[in-house]
């Protein structure tokens, strides 16, 4: 159970960071929408999932103790 929310709480991190990254480069370039969602949206969701594999991390931390 541990090793699965490390390894969740990872890609989620990561997905989100990426998901941010393309939200904010789209709207550096102009574009208010990306794929039919606005820049906006995506960057929340992109933060949300940041803050889901951070509670997931620290979850798989205290299972540990």
């Amino acid at each position: 159970m541990e090793m699965l929310l490390v390894l969740i709480g990872r890609l989620s991190g990561i997905v989100g960071i990426f998901v941010c990254a393309v939200a904010v480069f789209a709207r550096l370039l102009g574009n208010y929408y990306i794929a039919g969602f606005a820049g906006a949206t995506l960057l929340q969701a992109g933060t949300a999932a940041v803050a889901a594999g951070c509670f997931m991390l620290l979850s798989a931390q205290t299972l540990r103790r």
